[in-house]
């Protein structure tokens, strides 16, 4: 044996023993009746930053069992050589956990980073080659099923043993067929969580037919809000009814229309005047549109206004960091401060953390004389008075609570989807599914299509949501597994295909649960 470092990589030579015996890779009977002698050229992983080439020099030799196929058979050195493989298998384990964790294209980066020189492709044909865990054989007792986006407007779907929590498969497209297929060849499953889907229920329904299926809480819950927010969407004519009433303005001001001061109010003023000039005559939107030069809605929006002053209106302004302190900035400013410099720096002091631009864009209106531009109440949005009715009384602020009570009280539809939530909360929280059926009914004599559509999709799946009400067993797994899923993609930047996709993601879940079960060691 001799090891030559002269040169940019770590040369080895070596060779077998003369008359050891070697087991027949065919038939396992050792022998030691030699053929002849090869060389073999292995790659093993880098040492003090070069890499590392075995030249071993092994024996062919004869297989002395008459039954066995093989007449003849190379020896092979445990720990340093595999059949039909130049790499040793440290090497190859360090292939392939960079190509399960990086995949092609930024395994082949960072295998040269360790001076293992292979393209994306053949990082991607080992990683393809690695088998997948004996786990993804056996049959889970509880079954996660649930799709995911896979690209576009496709969607796959994804089976998690709920007990492991480890991914079991996945595949393209939501079809009812192949999900139960997949449950004949894997038979023994006794829970299976699923959503709401009626493909996944017809799935289960007939390739396990004892197998107990449960409606994910989750997703019952996602879809009862999805519902309310279709039903404040289509009522949001009484959004802007949870504002507070606005004051009523002094009365030593003015209501006399303010003075066009800036460029673009003067010529807000003067269209207004045109407009409504033309409006007197009685003359069409369109035909006034084509003597001013304006767009007809333009014309339309100037004609409706009663002053100028309502076209320049500007939206209610954002909320922002600086508004805990204008009360402080216009106390200063009647002190006699009027440098925005100084004032941002005060307000430092006191905890403010935004630049100074802003402070200088607050004071402005003040050196004009006029008051401090404080931030108006929008009225919510769909979105925004779904989340303040789903969300559990206890949890509100009191100013919510005060917005939500003046929405409730003047919308009835709304009013009615809050208590019909308040009721689900109920069953969910106390897992008591006895209310269940009265909910239905209530649901199904209720104004709102959307929960009308909403009820008799639970009732025909009601078994079910039994289940999710009354049971344990949940789709959190599945959730998660997904968002691996999904991150797993934006690595690859979109372009794996399912097969790829799959064995990256059974095989990350496995070296992450194996890194996990690890043993550490404890210094004394």
């Amino acid at each position: 044996m001799s090891v030559d470092v002269s040169g940019s990589a770590v040369a080895v030579r070596a060779r077998t023993r003369a008359r050891a015996p070697a087991a027949c890779t065919g038939c396992g009977m050792p022998s030691a009746w030699v053929h002849s002698r090869y060389e073999r050229h292995l790659a093993d992983a880098a040492v003090g930053g070069r890499p590392v080439r075995i030249d071993l020099s092994v024996r062919r030799l004869y297989c002395e069992n008459p039954a066995c196929p093989k007449r003849t058979f190379a020896e092979q050195v445990e720990g340093l050589t595999v059949r039909y493989q130049r790499r040793t298998p440290l090497l190859q384990q360090v292939v392939e956990a960079v190509g399960v964790l990086l995949a092609g294209r930024g395994g082949a980066r960072m295998l040269r980073v360790i001076d293992v020189a292979l393209s994306r492709c053949t990082v991607l044909s080992q990683l393809m080659r690695v088998p997948l865990s004996l786990n993804t054989l056996v049959t889970p007792r509880v079954l996660g099923v649930d799709d995911f986006a896979l690209y576009g407007d496709t969607y796959g779907t994804l089976l998690v043993d709920a007990t492991t929590r480890l991914p079991l498969t996945l595949w393209e497209g939501r079809d009812a067929e192949q999900l139960a297929w997949w449950l004949r060849r894997h038979p023994g499953v006794e829970v299976a969580c699923r959503d709401g889907s009626l493909v996944y229920r017809q799935g289960i329904t007939s390739g396990a037919p004892d197998t107990l299926q449960v409606s994910d809480r989750f997703h019952l819950w996602q879809g009862l809000s999805r519902q309310v927010q279709k039903i404040a969407a289509a009522h949001h004519s009484c959004l802007p009814a949870a504002l507070p009433d606005p004051e009523p303005p002094p009365a030593e001001v003015s209501t006399a229309p303010d003075p066009a001061e800036s460029r673009a109010d003067r010529h807000a003023q003067r269209l207004f005047e045109a407009v409504h000039i033309l409006t007197g005559t009685g003359r069409s939107y369109s035909s006034m549109s084509r003597e001013l030069g304006l767009d007809r809605r333009t014309v339309r929006k100037y004609a409706r206004a009663r002053t100028w002053q309502e076209v320049m209106r500007r939206p209610p302004r954002k909320p922002s960091t600086l508004d805990p302190f204008l009360d402080y900035l216009q106390q200063r400013w009647d002190e006699g401060e009027h440098n925005a410099k100084i004032l941002h720096q005060e307000l430092q002091t006191k905890g403010y953390l935004g630049h100074y631009q802003r402070v200088k864009m607050a004071v402005a209106p003040l050196r004009c004389g006029l008051p401090l531009d404080t931030p108006r109440e929008r009225a919510p949005s769909p979105r925004e008075a779904t989340r303040w009715i789903i969300t559990a009384p206890d949890r509100h602020t009191p100013h919510t609570s005060q917005r939500l009570h003046r929405l409730l009280g003047h919308c009835p539809e709304l009013q009615k989807a809050h208590h019909l939530v308040r009721q689900f909360t109920a069953m969910l929280d106390s897992r008591d599914a006895a209310p269940l059926p009265q909910w239905l009914d209530q649901l199904a004599s209720s104004c709102p299509p959307p929960l009308v559509g909403m009820a008799k999709a639970l009732r025909e799946d009601q078994h079910a949501v039994v289940q999710g009400i009354t049971t344990h067993y949940n789709s959190g797994v599945n959730e998660g597994r997904i968002t691996d899923v999904n991150l797993q993609k934006r690595l690859m930047a979109g372009r794996a295909g399912v097969p790829l996709l799959r064995h990256r993601v059974v095989l990350i879940a496995h070296l992450r649960r194996r890194d996990t079960d690890r043993p550490t060691l404890t210094p004394r």
